[in-house]
């Protein structure tokens, strides 16, 4: 057995193996972070404020990043409190003598690490965008070939009045594409982040030899250089980036937990009305195929919000650079990162592997004897008999159903007011869907 300071996701089956996990990996970040550094000394290179022979060396030095220890800085972290210290410490050393002065001039190591986590962030979500594309593809599929598939609508845990499972389908795609929308806009959104010690951009002025707008063109060069979006201003203690990445991976989370905890229902022995493609199996029970992927996506769903909760919460960073508050962004944004990489990866799963049983939803839609159609039946036999005794009456009918076990239509047909009605339509679940096939062929206009 080995022992290490290794996280290969033993207690995180949600993400191990992913892409979002080697995405946010040390590895990634510690490259990352070395990308944020040699774009600087690019950057500055481009605005006449560091040798070009400096910007070649420091992206030379970066660009075998097995070079770097990332256990050997963790350790190092310590000092500093944060990876950058020795990071630019052993960056320097890797760089020939003649251009180490070039080597995070003017830098603060927020902007550096600000600025890699916004690398990481937006590499991360494009696997997720990847994934969440996958999914809406599926449930596109499964709507469209269950636009009329009858099943019993549920509310409250009871049946309520019928749906179709091609407009449940709809809805969880419509979801999946208001998730995509979030995740699209915040990843256009994500900034790289240069203002110096405290946000001032000082240094580079004086780096720049004092020449008015140096600061404003670095910055422009720096975003150019990382691809990250140009902030109007340094967000050391402005946190909306990371708020509104929260944000929009809370909501995917959440997204996707819908269509999860939905299957975990429908999926249930005593309903069965789907099943995942590849159940997993018991360690003890040889004739369970548990809807797993569901489960871990519903896993997921549960804990983004606390992860983000706790990013919120650093949105209340004191003066030019918080104490604790940047800090505490760091493991809860790559884990939520990583959550939501994990669940859009098992969505898409679920979504292409999902079984659906039509047969067993037209059996349920019988299981309260036509209950499920008192609210239709109360529409028809208010003109007949009024409002107040058509509800007295079927009151009074669906308490004799349940208790005598005699189906409703049967119940009415010894009313004589009724005789004229079309029972039998009228008790018909699959003939009382209301809107449910052009609100699916509605949402599935959506691209």
């Amino acid at each position: 057995m080995t022992s290490g300071p290794a996280d290969v996701g033993l207690l995180a089956p949600g993400r191990a193996g992913s892409p979002a996990e080697a995405a946010t990996g040390d590895t990634a970040f510690l490259r990352a972070l070395l990308e944020a550094e040699a774009a600087l000394t690019r950057a500055q290179a481009a605005t006449g404020q560091a040798p070009h022979g400096a910007a070649d060396a420091v992206t030379a030095a970066v660009a075998d990043a097995a070079r770097f220890d990332a256990t050997d800085i963790a350790l190092r972290a310590r000092a500093g409190g944060n990876p950058v210290i020795p990071l630019v410490a052993d960056l320097t050393a890797a760089v020939p003598e003649k251009w180490r002065p070039y080597v995070h001039r003017g830098a603060t190591s927020q902007d550096i690490m600000d600025t890699a986590t916004m690398l990481v962030a937006r590499r991360t979500l494009d696997l997720v965008l990847d994934d969440l594309h996958r999914t809406e593809r599926a449930l596109r599929t499964l709507a469209a070939a269950h636009r009329d598939t009858v099943m019993p609508g549920r509310t409250l845990t009871q049946h309520a009045v019928p749906t179709t499972f091609g407009l449940k389908a709809a809805g969880w795609r419509a979801l999946v594409l208001d998730a995509r929308d979030r995740i699209r806009t915040v990843r256009e959104s994500l900034p790289a982040q240069l203002g110096g010690a405290a946000g001032t951009s000082a240094a580079f002025d004086a780096y720049g030899e004092g020449v008015p707008g140096n600061a404003d063109r670095l910055l422009a060069a720096y975003a150019r250089e990382t691809g990250l979006a140009e902030p109007v201003l340094p967000w050391h203690t402005l946190r909306t980036p990371v708020a509104d990445l929260a944000g929009a991976l809370a909501f995917t989370a959440g997204a996707l937990g819908k269509t999860a905890v939905d299957v975990l229902t429908l999926s249930r022995t005593e309903i069965a009305e789907v099943a995942e493609g590849a159940g997993g199996g018991s360690s003890t029970m040889p004739h369970k195929a548990n809807p797993v992927r569901a489960t871990l996506v519903a896993a997921a769903a549960r804990r983004a919000p606390h992860l983000a909760g706790a990013l919120y919460g650093s949105l209340a960073a004191e003066d030019e650079r918080p104490a604790g508050a940047w800090h505490a962004e760091w493991e809860p944004l790559r884990e939520l990162l990583r959550l939501v990489g994990g669940a859009a990866r098992d969505a898409a799963e679920l979504g292409s592997g999902l079984r659906v049983h039509a047969d067993v939803m037209r059996h349920h839609l019988d299981l309260t004897g036509g209950l499920i159609v008192s609210e239709r039946l109360s529409a028809a036999l208010a003109p007949l008999l009024g409002r107040g005794r058509a509800k007295e009456l079927l009151t009074a009918l669906a308490r004799r159903s349940r208790a005598e076990g005699l189906p409703l239509a049967e119940l009415l047909a010894g009313v004589p007011e009724l005789t004229d009605l079309d029972l039998d339509e009228l008790t018909d679940p699959t003939r009382y869907t209301g809107s449910a096939r052009a609100l699916t062929d509605r949402a599935l206009e959506r691209p």
